[in-house]
């Protein structure tokens, strides 16, 4: 019992932790999450991990968070799973409540793009420090190599991230049944969910909930497309202005954690305290119970030789994806000789001197993008 609660108060403290220090988005919060429960503490080794990558990828929701808590169920069972989810949205919806209350009362957002500007050139060396790794435990053939330039190549070229992810599994699992079949008699299908946005009728907690329910629990891909789905939702019903709406994804990105943590900015705009409540719980509601229901099923699939490689082909896309992001978060990020400087700093000091903490790559990014902005 005292290992389990040892277990727990661990996850507690680096999930809280990394809620506070994970800036960068999805492929970011992943490098930084595999540099602590793979490479530092040593929970699980890269193949789990990338199965667990892989397996938040088919689900909807965000999914830096579904990894979370994945990760905390393989530590400590559901409670497990409840506390490392609990404490790595926390941090960011405290914080994004505090930002609402003040943007409401003083009709501004707080002057941070200082220190955002070293942040994202710093985490790019830390999302290429896991990007390596990863490839090498995922690239396991010179086909899953082929299959991962080939998604690579469709999500730079703008492929929806559900379709490079099911087209590449189901290229595996296709390979696999024709290897053990010699051919393969019937084609294999597969078709995508796309739910009408929600709307919401009144300006209700009840209501908000409910709308934000249904956009956890159908939502696929990024914070981008939540922002898409909350125009439809409430700046087309006059819930929610198009500025409102604009400062609500300003706050998803200078905030650190979950980008869905800005359904609580929104919530507080329309409902006040208990609208962001209504708002956040619904979001992440349907994530603890996605993942409660998919996390034995990984296992389970693992043990089956076709759909092992339909996970190993998700494995290697979600490698490509996340260098995508990578690839694109550079092109935005590296606009300068100062965030150059930045991104070549890190990457001397992530490659170098692997045992540092990430923590420390984040802070010092960010000091010396607000150093740097007043040369």
């Amino acid at each position: 019992m005292s290992s389990r609660n040892e277990r727990i108060n661990e996850l507690a403290r680096l999930f809280g932790r990394l809620g506070i220090i994970a800036f960068g988005g999805p492929a970011a919060h992943i490098a930084l999450m595999r540099a602590e429960v793979v490479r530092r503490r040593g929970w699980i080794d890269d193949t789990r991990f990338l199965d667990l990558v892989g397996a938040t990828n088919l689900i909807p929701g965000p999914n830096s968070t579904e990894l979370a808590m994945h990760l905390g169920q393989e530590r400590a069972g559901w409670r497990g799973l409840i506390v490392a989810g609990c404490c790595f949205i926390l941090p960011a919806v405290v914080l994004t409540a505090g930002i609402a209350w003040a943007y409401r009362r003083y009709g501004a957002l707080p002057a941070v793009q200082p220190f955002l500007y070293g942040i994202k050139p710093a985490i790019i060396a830390i999302i290429l420090a896991a990007v390596f790794p990863l490839a090498k435990a995922s690239f396991k053939s010179a086909g899953h190599a082929l299959l991962g330039g080939v998604a690579l190549l469709a999500a730079l070229l703008g492929t929806p991230e559900l379709a490079v992810l099911f087209g590449a599994g189901l290229l595996g699992l296709a390979a696999a049944l024709a290897r053990r079949a010699g051919t393969v008699h019937q084609g294999i299908g597969f078709f995508l969910l796309q739910a009408l946005p929600p709307s919401a009728a009144t300006v209700g907690s009840t209501s908000l909930f409910f709308t934000f329910l249904k956009i956890g629990a159908l939502l696929y891909g990024s914070g981008y497309v939540l922002f898409a789905f909350l125009d439809e939702a409430l700046v087309t019903t006059g819930m929610l202005t198009r500025t409102q709406l604009a400062d609500a994804i300003a706050v998803g990105q200078f905030t650190p954690g979950p980008v869905f943590s800005a359904v609580t900015f929104v919530g507080y705009q329309v409902g006040g305290w208990s609208g962001a409540a209504a708002a956040t719980a619904g979001v992440f509601l349907p994530a603890f119970l996605f993942v409660a229901l998919l996390n034995p099923l990984v296992k389970r699939l693992r043990t089956s030789k076709p759909f092992a490689a339909f996970l190993d082909a998700v494995n290697v896309a979600s490698v490509a994806l996340i260098a995508a992001v990578c690839i694109d978060m550079g092109r935005a990020a590296l606009t300068d000789w100062r965030t150059f400087l930045i991104a070549i700093a890190a990457a001397i000091v992530t490659f170098g001197f692997r045992k540092i903490n990430s923590a420390w790559v984040v802070l010092g990014g960010t000091l010396a993008g607000w150093l740097l902005a007043q040369v």
